[in-house]
């Protein structure tokens, strides 16, 4: 008996190819998801590079409404979006002091701002999460449904033949394999652009802890002293060293 895969999706459930259908959905959104992820990081490591590169001789000559105008260009780039954030509410607050130092308000604000990278970065790993989990189950439930049918089958033939419960049977197989094959590439996407965001959120949290000791030097020696400024791939890690030269390096950790 030759098997037609064509013959089989023709002479299917409605109920089962409704199960297909979802699937299918299900497919078309972790593979969205997936590429808009890989483009979005791909973009702000390589932004990241490029504004780190220049964001040094900035910090270096204390260039600081420099650095917030070279972050607005680099807007794809999470670093660029996290040190200018800070930057501008540090020199906010310098303008108008109050009772909480611009330290402190520059702090708490890199760290709201931090949460709000975080939860960007990892937008659709939910969906990626659902598919991986829900996938076989889905597939499951068409097993259940071709089963049903093979028994039907059976119950009009008045036999259990293979001729009555073949059709059934390669239905619940073929929707059980499709749910699968859903399944198991969301769950490695999943799990490749959590490592991704991980390792990127890493980075960004030492960039901010060091951007707050740059700051934190600079208040200390009255914003009158150079610091030294070393980016590393998608961080900006800043050294105070008064009377250092500056030291600009990248390379890739995201």
């Amino acid at each position: 008996m030759e098997f037609n895969l064509v013959k089989v999706f023709q002479e299917m459930q409605p109920f089962a190819m409704a199960i297909v259908a979802v699937l299918a959905i299900m497919a078309m959104a972790s593979l969205s998801v997936f590429v808009e992820r890989v483009w979005v990081y791909y973009r702000s490591r390589r932004m990241s590079r490029r504004f780190a590169a220049q964001a040094g001789p900035l910090l270096e000559q204390l260039d600081h409404d420099g650095l917030v105008a070279l972050a607005q260009r680099y807007q794809a780039s999470h670093l660029a979006a996290l040190l200018g954030d800070g930057m501008k509410t540090f020199i906010a607050a310098r303008k108008k002091p109050g009772e909480v130092s611009p330290l402190e308000l520059t702090r708490r604000e890199l760290d709201r701002r931090a949460e709000a990278i975080s939860a960007e970065v990892r937008r659709g790993h939910g969906v990626l999460a659902s598919v991986g989990s829900v996938g076989p189950f889905v597939g499951l439930l068409g097993t259940v449904i071709g089963i049903i049918g093979a028994f039907q089958g059976i119950g009009k033939e008045g036999s259990g033949g293979l001729a009555a419960v073949s059709a059934g049977i390669a239905e619940a197989l073929i929707v059980t394999a499709i749910g699968l094959v859903v399944a198991i590439p969301a769950v490695l996407a999943f799990n490749m652009l959590s490592t991704r965001s991980d390792s990127l959120l890493l980075a960004l949290e030492q960039s901010k802890g060091e951007f707050l000791d740059y700051l934190e030097n600079q208040v200390g020696a009255g914003l009158g002293t150079p610091a030294r400024a070393v980016s590393h791939g998608a961080t900006l890690r800043v050294a105070p060293a008064p009377g250092d030269a500056m030291e600009a390096r990248t390379s890739a950790t995201a």
